[in-house]
């Protein structure tokens, strides 16, 4: 076997993010690959190759495939902020997907709203028993909820668009803008994917702005705990 197929492959959007998980890592190194620099290194005992993607669907789908493509990731992990939508989670709260779908996607008749044609209508996550993460330590966590991330190409900053979201998706108990093109790349590819968000606003709420844009400045350094608890696992 590749040795790059004992490690675990994280993506994040934006640099604050990628700021906030390099903390946890040891033994760092750096390599640029197909105009992406990934960062290799440890978690605990687990190796790890992480990057940063870039926001939205191109950048998340380029950015996963370039990792798969050069790593071999035994499984991939998407971290980060994501925002919330009174489903249960508050802010702060970690949400680790069980599925993830698309909030923006119509391919007409014959497909559902959400599916990309040719793929499922929701994206599983790898919370199963069979999976390679050990969630039973990350779930007894009192910050840590499960649930469908609904995933797009859009900030989702008003009370009409979030609302628009849960008309695709009610049960939906977050949204992002990555971890669906993610998801399908890594289902296209066989890779076990798993989301792991952290809720940084509500959108539509009255100081919906000022909790995105002050969430890294109020956020303890401990946010990121969830996945060095999940990799440790």
């Amino acid at each position: 076997m590749n040795e790059n197929n004992m490690k675990t492959g994280i993506i994040v959007a934006m640099e604050s993010e990628l700021d906030a998980l390099l903390r946890v890592f040891s033994e760092p190194r750096v390599e640029e690959r197909s105009g992406f620099v990934f960062h290799t290194g440890r978690v605990g005992e687990t190796d790890v190759v992480a990057m940063r993607c870039g926001i939205g669907k191109v950048n998340a789908a380029m950015g996963a495939m370039a990792m798969i493509q050069h790593y071999e990731p035994a499984a991939v992990v998407n971290t980060g902020i994501a925002g919330g939508t009174g489903r249960g989670p508050g802010i702060l709260d970690v949400v680790v997907a069980d599925e993830v779908a698309y909030h923006d996607v119509w391919c007409g008749p014959g497909n559902e709203r959400g599916q990309v044609q040719g793929c499922p209508v929701k994206f599983a996550c790898a919370v199963g028993p069979d999976a390679p993460f050990d969630l039973v330590a990350v779930m007894a966590r009192p910050e840590v909820r499960r649930g469908l991330i609904a995933s797009g190409d859009m900030f989702v900053d008003t009370a009409e668009e979030l609302a628009r979201v849960l008309s695709v998706w009610p049960e939906a108990v977050a949204v992002d803008m990555e971890s669906g093109a993610i998801a399908q790349v890594c289902h296209a590819n066989r890779v076990p994917f798993l989301a792991v968000r952290v809720i940084s606003d509500y959108p539509g709420s009255e100081d919906h702005i000022s909790q995105y844009l002050n969430f890294w400045n109020d956020a303890p350094r401990s946010t990121f705990a969830i996945l060095s608890l999940l990799l440790n696992r």
